[in-house]
């Protein structure tokens, strides 16, 4: 599919109008002549469908039912470049794999490689740069995926985790969506799939290589976390036998990755104390992986909007690990505190209302040479713009 021929002369309804719904916009008048383009930012209730022929719609708009009429930036992208895409999802890790993949096979491969996507790229925006042979490593959510009808050439589905039921109501619809990275692919086509992880239903007729976890440590990384061994597997794997790269061409490349911002980043020290940034961490497990990865780590914040998710893993955790000191904050902090209560006797749990009072107390209670990690276990919304907003406080509140 040409995406331009299949959006010109179309009546065009842009649904939302954050970052994809400009993007969507700037593209249609850079590469398009639709018939007429309208942008709407209300419920589903108040679109007139009739009078559109393609309404494209956000992906953070919930809209759990299925309409043809309906299409996406992602199902657009992928219906003219699917064979030059490698697509990766997972409830965790998905940025930080993306982002290895595109610095070793830009650097290994042979084939200029771009980076897009849920990373915060619209894949519309890099449309004049798809020319060639070049690839896209495109970074997919699983809003992104959920109602898309075609699959990247090579898809990645690192794991699945509890999480989005505030969206999806039910954990089947979370799970199909992360499916259709796979759904529609040919016997052409590659899945690299982690071990454990559900394919119930997933059809894909390609090659299917699952990635049991690494738990040596295999590859010489800069950036910190023993699950980006797990990670860094991926990325060997899909550039040595996909895209024939050299083997040792390709650990050089995955040392020279750094941690991505809000991903357990160092953000300083202050009065003898290191200081780290784990915003994206919005799942329970990503908190253990966590407090595993940071050096003499005393200090773990926790805490943000409730998603109604399981937390029984973190607090095992917490009542297993009575060597930290944890703070409680906001919706979730809150309930976690409140099923802790009378099982943590002796151990250092403190609830506090706001990011800034953690921060504060952190400070009192937090030893010279010791690291703190603000690692949520929750998202940011209900209190902050996103978890970069969120990251971005933590950092002001601790250098001030």
């Amino acid at each position: 599919m040409d995406i331009v021929q299949y959006l010109n002369g179309k009546r065009i309804l842009i649904w939302g109008y954050g970052r994809e719904g400009k993007s969507t916009e700037n593209f249609l008048g850079t590469y398009c002549t639709p018939a007429s383009v309208e942008i709407y930012e209300g419920d589903k209730a108040g679109i007139d469908e009739a009078k559109y022929d393609l309404i494209i719609k956000s992906p953070g708009i919930p809209m759990l039912e299925y309409d043809p009429k309906y299409t996406s930036q992602t199902e657009l992208f992928l219906g003219q470049f699917k064979d030059r895409v490698i697509g990766v999802t997972g409830t965790k890790g998905k940025s930080t794999t993306a982002t290895m993949l595109h610095h070793v096979l830009d650097t290994c491969s042979g084939h200029k490689t771009l980076l897009l996507g849920n990373i915060g790229k619209p894949c519309l925006d890099y449309y004049g740069e798809m020319e060639g042979d070049t690839l896209a490593v495109f970074e997919l959510s699983c809003h992104q995926l959920f109602h898309t009808k075609v699959s990247p050439h090579v898809a990645v589905l690192l794991n699945i985790f509890e999480e989005h039921l505030d969206y999806y109501k039910t954990m089947e619809n979370y799970v199909a969506s992360k499916h259709a990275i796979a759904k529609y692919q040919t016997p052409e086509d590659f899945l690299y799939c982690g071990a454990g992880v559900d394919l119930t239903g997933v059809t894909a007729p390609g090659k299917r290589t699952v990635i049991a976890p690494v738990t040596e440590k295999k590859y010489e990384l800069r950036i910190l976390g023993e699950q980006n061994q797990y990670n860094a597997e991926f990325v060997y794997r899909i550039a040595t036998e996909v895209y024939g790269c050299d083997g040792e061409a390709v650990k050089v490349a995955l040392g020279e990755v750094g941690n991505l911002p809000h991903r357990l980043e160092f953000i300083g020290e202050k009065n003898g104390v290191r200081y780290y940034d784990d915003s994206i961490a919005t799942i329970p497990e990503a908190v253990v992986c966590a407090v595993a990865a940071i050096k003499d780590v005393q200090t773990v914040i926790l805490g943000g909007m409730d998603r109604g998710i399981d937390y029984s893993v973190l607090e095992a955790f917490v009542k297993e690990h009575p060597q930290y000191t944890y703070i409680f904050m906001y919706d979730t902090g809150k309930r976690i505190y409140g099923a802790l209560q009378g099982a943590t006797e002796g151990q250092k749990c403190f609830l506090v209302e706001t990011l800034e009072e953690a921060v504060a107390l952190a400070k009192k209670v937090t030893a010279p040479g010791k690291a703190c990690v603000m690692s949520p276990a929750a998202p940011s919304y209900g209190v902050f713009k996103n978890f970069e907003e969120r990251g971005e406080k933590f950092k002001e509140y601790v250098m001030k």
